[in-house]
């Protein structure tokens, strides 16, 4: 007899080891915690065969709770070593998990290229618009105007919009969602996991204890509620006037789609290579 879902779950988690986590209280990092592992259980996965990669910052320490291979690297990073272990081991399914600072500030170059290769890798950038482990620094994805630790009178630069860069870098896959939208997150990072080639999946998820205190925004339930007032699918979303987007925040998928794949490619050059060697010898 099969046994129950949230046992089967409960199987994926270092429960024993690694529990209680470091996060602060009503963090979103458990919520998406919870949602990966669903994913990955409903993906049909084998734990022995997934590697989870991490950078640095609040993000970097998901990877420690979930009882699959793990490797927490270096900040801005986690895609190279991700690149490394997915070239060597293509029967792996390797996910990245990385913050907004460590995805798109030290490590936005490595994030545009590996999108642009669309390597077979599935891509969670948690963003909380903040490095909220260091201190609440500004990051890329802090808004226009918000308070940070390094802008104390108001951040000056404008914002990245993760989705639609790693869309038109070339990503095959790109999905947003929130952390109050839990069954909808459930369902993108399946659908991430599932699609051949580079998959994005970004997660909005509020870091009240910096952002949110800098900013006066009040607690974390209420910073999920704004999430949620201001949560529009995106079908919706593009048919809005742009008057009427003004503070509106997309989710839903972004771009769905199948274009050459890195790992393929690689293949095919090592045979031609292996040929060619061959025939020299002959």
């Amino acid at each position: 007899m099969s046994r129950p879902h949230h046992q089967v779950v409960y199987d994926w988690l270092r429960h024993d080891k690694k529990f209680p986590h470091v996060w602060c209280p009503g963090c979103g990092l458990g919520i998406l915690l919870g949602s990966m592992v669903r994913a990955m259980v409903a993906s049909g996965l084998d734990k022995n065969q997934v590697v989870l990669v991490s950078g640095i910052g609040c993000t970097g320490r998901l990877p420690v709770y979930v009882d699959v291979n793990s490797i927490h690297t270096t900040h801005g990073r986690a895609l190279c070593f991700a690149t490394g272990i997915k070239l060597y081991r293509p029967d792996l399914t390797v996910i990245v998990v990385m913050g907004d600072g460590d995805a798109t500030a030290i490590g936005g170059n490595h994030l545009i290229h590996a999108a642009r290769r669309n390597l077979d890798l599935t891509t969670v950038i948690v963003n909380n618009q903040t490095y909220g482990m260091t201190g609440g620094q500004s990051s890329p994805t802090t808004p226009l105007g918000a308070r940070a630790t390094t802008a104390p009178y108001g951040h000056i630069e404008p914002s990245f919009d993760i989705s639609q860069l790693t869309a038109t870098a070339g990503a095959a896959f790109v999905a947003r969602s929130t952390v109050y939208h839990v069954t909808r997150l459930d369902n993108l990072l399946r659908r991430a996991i599932e699609h051949p080639g580079f998959g994005v999946v970004e997660v909005l998820s509020p870091c009240h204890t910096n952002f949110g205190r800098q900013n006066k925004l009040g607690s974390q339930v209420d910073m999920l509620k704004d999430l949620k007032r201001r949560a529009v699918r995106i079908e919706r979303w593009k048919k809005m006037v742009p008057g009427d987007r003004e503070g509106a925040i997309p989710i839903g998928v972004w771009v769905d789609r199948e274009l050459p794949r890195y790992l393929a490619s690689y293949a095919g050059v090592c045979r031609r290579a292996q040929r060619l060697r061959h025939e020299a010898k002959t």
